[in-house]
């Protein structure tokens, strides 16, 4: 786990890349759990025999699962912030979903800290840019900005 800081120390980290997040594997059985969660169910998910006769040639991952990971594979590297109480997650601006990611596929999250601007005291917005790669594929599976509210403790 990468060294804590202090959140008045976040705005040095504006443009350092930090290390990528470890590999994860899209499975089906992922996949299926997320089209029954949001009762998305359309065929190119769920049914691997009818999306093998498609371009995609076998199922993939909802665009949205993967903006649903962005917590977990962003949290395993990002520098934690000391005192923090909780990080809320504040929007995503400039989604875009490049690449399909099959299942069977590993993904991993790179991010670079764009902003961190403290808007309330104890209340640091942070916009991260963040890159889903597919392993083994130079295109990316998503690019996107994502905005997290950090509060920490308000003593200092």
């Amino acid at each position: 786990m990468p060294e804590p800081i202090k959140a008045h120390e976040l705005p040095s980290l504006v443009g350092l890349e930090q290390e990528p997040s470890s590999w994860l594997e899209v499975t089906q059985e992922r996949v299926n759990r997320f089209a029954d969660a949001t009762n998305d169910h359309q065929f190119i998910h769920i049914d691997p025999e009818k999306a093998s006769h498609t371009p995609f040639r076998g199922t993939i991952a909802h665009g949205f699962l993967t903006l649903s990971l962005l917590p977990y594979l962003l949290g395993e590297k990002a520098r934690p912030v000391e005192d923090t109480e909780m990080a809320i997650n504040y929007g995503l601006e400039k989604v875009r979903f490049l690449q399909p990611i099959r299942v069977g596929s590993r993904i991993r999250a790179r991010q670079v800290l764009l902003e961190a601007v403290e808007k309330k005291a104890g209340q640091w917005l942070t916009r991260t840019a963040v890159t889903i790669e597919i392993e083994k594929l130079e295109k990316p599976a998503m690019v996107a900005e994502f905005l997290t509210m950090i509060v920490v403790a308000k003593s200092r």
